[in-house]
């Protein structure tokens, strides 16, 4: 690698080669090169003077670009549409008349733009269901382990272990209509011409407009997509590249607030990030033990969040039938977007795979705040003892705020059983009270509800793409 200029750490250190190869040039000409073929024989079929044989020198150089040619006639020309038909031509001598026959620059780019993003979004998909397949394993592992949950990260009711991952799993669902929806309704721009009304067309084929609606719809089949878009300028609709962002940063926040849940519980000891037994944590803290895959999930979801501004401001000041400042701003907005996430969807699956469950940890912390939560429970055994209810509301609360201090501010123990047992207002020993700390007598219905979300959620979407588990992530750094 060259030391002596830029090279984006998308690149080198985060999206993977499977990503990379979907945005690099080489797939762009070779798709250039497709869609002159599907045109070719779309204006065959449909009557034009264009031969099979044409046709058949076309297909046999489809992979085979000759980059030096397309490079010295850029120079030259300074437009790279012109010199890829111009390269090709001068591989395909017979069919070089008929290359680009009616169409403009944007049949390639634009066409192409569409595939890519497409394909982009199906990888997309793959990473993002084997994510939710580790969650799903997960989330079943440890459905029945109680947790002290947290609102305002302060301690709260109890859930379990797996049904804090079946929420993260929750979002990941959603996030999956979304992408679904969007793959789902993908559209070549078709070939509409320098304005979008296909007159350069209608001139080919002597008026006839059936012919040319035709066209459109063989483009499109040939391409493997089911339609064009109806109308357009010379462009597809730039709002097409905010849907699909939109999507990303959907997945990337997400993602952001699993890597935040994960952070945080690592902090609490509970559960851990992999951690290699070569990786350093810190370069002066030796200890340390650092969630830095947690945390560069978080770094570039925040990146693609703010990323999917930029095709929201491109569409929206578009002028007419089309300008030309989208290009530069999309050319490094979209394909970012998509390395990015690619990154994520990576780390996600690797740190899930590996994460480390500490349950003497977690009982620690449930059991020392137990006691609070468990007060209503012990108000109504009490009351059944024959107490007053009220009174008992009282005393409870009191207590609680003794048991309280000595925790804060004198660093003891949480002894609000101890404290229970010696009131005889509540008529309970101290064995009794202890029955009540069964954390899983708390945790609701935590571990019915993972187990049917699963089973009736889940389930069904991994069966449906079982082809495509079994990923495993490999991250550079």
């Amino acid at each position: 690698m060259s030391q002596d200029k830029y090279v984006s750490p998308l690149s080198e250190r985060y999206a993977s080669k499977e990503m990379q190869y979907i945005f690099s040039p080489d797939m762009k000409f070779r798709t250039w090169r497709r869609l002159w073929i599907a045109l070719a024989e779309a204006e065959h079929e449909l009557g034009l003077p264009i031969t099979m044989e044409q046709i058949e020198e076309l297909k046999a150089h489809k992979d085979d670009i000759n980059y030096d040619v397309a490079k010295e006639r850029e120079a030259l020309v300074r437009h790279d549409v012109m010199s890829h038909v111009y390269a090709y031509g001068v591989q395909c001598p017979n069919a070089k008349g008929i290359i680009h026959l009616g169409a403009t620059s944007c049949y390639v780019g634009d066409n192409t733009d569409i595939i890519v993003m497409t394909e982009a979004l199906k990888l997309v998909k793959k990473k993002l269901i084997n994510v939710m397949d580790e969650l799903s394993k997960f989330a079943l592992k440890y459905k029945a382990l109680p947790t002290l949950a947290f609102t305002h990260f302060q301690p709260a009711q109890p859930t379990t272990v797996g049904k804090r991952a079946s929420l993260w799993l929750m979002e990941l669902k959603l996030d999956l209509e979304d992408l679904d929806h969007v793959i789902e309704n993908m559209k070549l721009l078709g070939s509409k011409g320098t304005t979008g009304t296909q007159a350069s067309f209608l001139e080919l084929f002597d008026g006839d407009h059936e012919k040319i609606k035709d066209l459109d719809k063989r483009i499109a089949k040939k391409m493997g997509f089911a339609e064009c878009f109806p109308v357009s300028g010379q462009t597809y609709s730039r709002k097409v590249d905010t849907r699909v962002l939109n999507v990303l940063a959907g997945i990337a926040a997400s993602a952001h607030k699993f890597s935040n849940d994960i952070r945080l519980l690592q902090h609490l000891k509970e559960i851990e990030e992999p951690f290699e037994k070569n990786q350093i944590g810190s370069s002066a803290m030796a200890y340390k033990r650092n969630p830095m895959r947690s945390e560069r999930i978080a770094s570039l979801a925040r990146y693609v969040m703010v990323d999917a501004l930029n095709p929201a401001m491109t569409s929206s000041t578009q002028w007419f039938e089309r300008t030309l400042d989208d290009s530069a701003n999309k050319r490094l907005s979209v394909p970012e977007a998509f390395l990015a996430i690619d990154g994520i969807l990576d780390l996600y699956l690797n740190v899930v795979d590996g994460l480390v469950v500490y349950p003497k940890v977690i009982e620690k912390r449930l059991m020392a705040e137990l006691p609070f939560m468990a007060t209503e429970n012990i108000m109504m055994d009490a009351v059944k003892a024959g107490g007053d209810r009220q009174e008992l509301h009282e005393r409870i609360r009191t207590l609680s705020m003794e048991a309280g201090r000595n925790v804060k501010e004198r660093g003891l123990e949480n002894n609000l059983l101890e404290l229970i047992a010696a009131d005889p207002a509540f008529n309970l020993s101290l064995e009794e009270l202890k029955e009540t700390m069964d954390p899983s007598k708390y945790t609701g219905r935590a571990e019915q509800q993972t187990e049917e979300f699963i089973a009736e959620v889940i389930q069904p979407i991994l069966d449906s793409n079982k082809e495509i588990l079994g990923m495993k992530a490999e991250i550079t750094v």
